[in-house]
């Protein structure tokens, strides 16, 4: 995809303006707003400038091809198609570059795992997941925090949601939201039939200036004993707060020690998830454009199938297959899943761009 001489100029001169007024500026605000414009152009002005380089140096080895100089002309030439071959790349890296941001990508996120059809099968199988991710957000260099947890009745998780914050969290992670299927031989299966089984993962952005006021006459807050394994660890104060927001029935609950931290989270999950309501809202408007979408966005989709018998993992979107599955599931090899499904939500952005 060629990007247009003039589009090159825009981003160059355009990163030069906030860097020149960066410079000048002493309001703090205003450093603010402009230190983070500055961040987000200096790779791709730095794009820019490396592919307007490379085509003007295109153009002089052409000409020097064409002296008359025999010795001149064998060198340019030689390096005419050097440089020929990686200007595709750049052009590529260029055309990404451009493409319009999800705003929220950079943000942390809320995962939210549910465990769906297979009883206490499911709910291990809530576990499993919940565990590879936090192994590939450990392996990212993110921060992982447990945020409230209904534990099965023999193992694994009913719900968990754990907070996860880094950089580019919800960039990377977006696409893991849906239905992932197991089938397995279940522990408890004495027959040694394979069963098919189903969690449900929500990835939920939290930007750190999240627009939502909550109008706490409109939220029932609910304190409750925390549930624990039992013994010494049982919890023997009402300190468990479960927020409802009335409005829209979305309920939180957090059940750490202290009330009051718990009500300071709890505020905080139920902000993100009315923000990532709202969100969704707005990626339901716009459904009619989902050409340039992996899959439909609905997160009841099946997206994904992880078979034990046969060592595989497949993602329906886009048609994967990797016979990976112990690798996957430990978290390690997780992320060659993930680039794939964003490489192909790039690729699908451009076709629609060129369209």
């Amino acid at each position: 995809m060629h990007t247009p001489a003039s589009r090159l100029a825009q981003v160059i001169d355009r990163f030069d303006q906030v860097e020149a007024r960066l410079g000048a500026a002493s309001d703090s605000t205003e450093i603010v707003k402009l230190s983070k414009e500055h961040a987000e152009l200096r790779p791709v002005a730095e794009k820019a400038k490396a592919l307007r380089a490379a085509r003007t140096e295109l153009d002089d080895l052409a000409e020097m091809m064409e002296s008359g100089d025999a010795e001149m002309a064998d060198l340019a030439r030689e390096e005419f198609y050097e440089l020929k071959e990686t200007l595709p790349g750049l052009e590529l890296e260029m055309s990404l570059s451009l493409l319009p941001k999800d705003k929220d990508d950079a943000a942390n996120a809320l995962i939210e795992i549910r465990a769906g059809t297979g009883g206490d099968e499911a709910a291990l199988f809530a576990g499993d997941l919940y565990r590879m991710y936090e192994r590939y957000a450990q392996l990212q260099g993110w921060s992982w925090e447990l945020a409230s947890a209904s534990d099965g009745d023999h193992g694994g998780y009913k719900e968990v949601i754990a907070s996860i914050s880094g950089n580019g969290v919800f960039g990377r992670l977006k696409f893991e939201s849906g239905v992932h299927r197991v089938q397995r031989v279940p522990a408890t299966e004495s027959q040694g039939r394979i069963h098919t089984s189903a969690a449900t993962v929500a990835i939920m952005p939290q930007p750190e200036d999240i627009d939502i006021e909550l109008n706490m006459s409109e939220i029932r807050v609910d304190t409750m004993r925390a549930s624990g394994a039992g013994g010494q660890h049982v919890n023997k104060t009402d300190s468990a707060v479960r927020m409802t927001h009335l409005p829209t029935g979305i309920a939180v609950v957090c059940q750490e020690k202290s009330q009051h931290q718990n009500r300071a989270k709890a505020i905080e999950l139920l902000k993100a998830k009315l923000y990532d309501m709202e969100r969704e809202a707005a990626h339901a408007e716009r459904a009619a454009d989902r050409k340039g979408q992996i899959g439909s966005g609905d997160r009841s989709e099946r997206i994904r199938t992880y078979n034990y018998p046969q060592g595989r993992v497949s993602d329906h979107r886009i048609n994967l297959t990797l016979y990976k599955l112990d690798e996957i599931v430990a978290g390690d090899g997780l992320d060659e899943v993930i680039a794939a499904l964003i490489a192909e939500d790039q690729a699908a952005r451009l076709a629609a761009l060129e369209d």
